[in-house]
């Protein structure tokens, strides 16, 4: 038996330096989990509420002392007792009490925070790591990195509309191999954009933000970083591109207010993502549309679904029932996975398989304002989608996962498998294209 003896929960600072929830779960045999939770910038309206203070003497609002008495004197009480490897258990009680669909009274940052660390906490109690403890023995496959190396949108003060640039090493054998290409194209990139003029501060996510004109310069730009770095691109290392649609989309029209002003309808939208897909090696498409534009999404899948990865995350929020329904209606071909999206360890894996049945793909994400916690690099491995978004080769909370993930293949030896290339390998570029 592991029991659960003790839950604290106290107020720790993320990556943006706001508050946020970090709980601590103790067991009989004297194991520990702990888990701090992120936030995100650029949320869908359906995922799980967090609770904050809303005390704007303080932390302009942002405290979490609410959420902390969420923790210890209306959860823990309930968990007390409770066997720590009984994840459904512990799970499904909090959320009984919560009682609400989107754990809006007490907190979707109480419930996940308890939920996380209770799995680590077991997991450390039955000797394991947490990627073999959720995963089980066949929790072997490395996940290919998606590094966000242009900011815009919601998480840059630039002129670009498109959220994220990001670059897909995939061309070498193992994870590590990958991720230095990964690192070695994003110091190439600040002298490309230095040697172009534009400034190399950093958005949230790690990846540049400067002020560049157009979208295809952005990714000119990647282009030009890849070659000076001495890899190739489309074979090495492919493009991936959220451009998180629900931030620009107004009374029905997709309107690029940061940069030219111009405006689309879904059609239009779909039209720019069919030439981008044509000119440049881009294997991944997040969020092309608004998370309300169904109809728009059924479109974009008939026509691009066969040739690059489509990804919903605004649109799905890691929720079963919204990934079945995009499952029913053939609206995209892959889902992301964000934990506080859902708020517990048990409805994140439920999640995932119901995208693995539907042979959709699964990428593990971080969210724009992160924690030290590493919980996602073991979390990558254990579903085995092949694919994590963790940000780029810059800021401790996001090297902290990609450092985890170095552990965690040092630690499979021989076993680690790393997919590269074959996780894109069911789509087809157009034969105009440069894959």
């Amino acid at each position: 038996m592991a029991i659960i003896t003790r839950i604290h929960a106290r107020e720790v600072l993320d990556s943006r330096g706001y508050p946020t929830l970090e709980v601590e779960v103790l067991l009989d045999d004297g194991a520990l989990g702990r888990a701090s939770i992120s936030s995100g910038a650029s949320t869908g309206k359906k995922e799980a509420m967090e609770l904050r203070d809303g005390d704007t003497t303080r932390y302009q609002g942002k405290g979490v002392r609410r959420a902390i008495t969420m923790v210890t004197e209306v959860l823990a009480p309930r968990l007390l007792g409770l066997e720590a490897r009984d994840q459904l258990l512990v799970d499904r009680t909090m959320i009984t009490l919560d009682g609400t669909a989107n754990k809006s009274r007490l907190g979707a940052n109480s419930i996940l925070g308890i939920s996380l660390a209770t799995a680590k906490a077991a997991a450390a109690s039955g000797g394991a790591p947490l990627y073999t403890y959720l995963g089980g023995p066949n929790a072997k496959i490395m996940p290919v990195p998606m590094m966000n190396v242009l900011n815009g949108g919601r998480h840059a003060d630039n002129t670009l509309d498109f959220q994220e640039f990001m670059i897909v090493p995939l061309g070498r054998p193992r994870f590590s191999e990958a991720l230095q290409i990964g690192v070695e194209t994003f110091h190439a990139l600040k002298g490309v954009l230095q040697s172009a003029g534009y400034g190399t501060a950093v958005g949230d996510e790690g990846g540049f933000a400067p002020s560049i004109r157009t979208h295809e310069e952005a990714i000119e730009l990647i282009l030009s970083a890849i070659s000076k770095a001495g890899f190739k691109a489309s074979a090495e290392v492919a493009i991936a591109l959220d451009p998180a649609a629900s931030e620009f989309f107004e009374g029905g029209l997709y309107i690029f207010k940061k940069s030219d002003r111009s405006t689309r309808d879904a059609e239009g939208m779909v039209k720019l993502y069919d030439e981008l897909v044509r000119q440049y090696p881009i294997v991944s498409l997040e969020d092309g549309l608004a998370e309300t534009d169904w109809r728009g999404w059924e479109i974009l899948t008939r026509e691009l679904g066969s040739r690059v990865q489509l990804v919903g995350d605004d649109i799905f929020v890691t929720n079963t029932t919204l990934i079945a329904k995009g499952i029913e209606k053939k609206i995209a071909n892959a889902v992301l996975i964000k934990l506080n999206q859902v708020g517990t360890v048990t409805e994140t894996l439920e999640a995932v398989e119901v995208a693995k049945r539907a042979e959709h793909g699964v990428i593990i994400s971080h969210r724009s304002g992160e924690t030290e916690d590493t919980a996602i690099a073991d979390l990558a491995v254990a579903c085995g989608g092949g694919q994590i978004k963790t940000g780029s080769a810059c800021r401790t909370d996001r090297i902290s996962k990609y450092n985890q993930l170095l552990r965690i293949e040092e630690q499979l030896g021989a076993e680690a498998v790393f997919p590269g290339p074959r996780i894109f390998s069911r789509f087809h570029a157009p034969e105009d294209g440069l894959r």
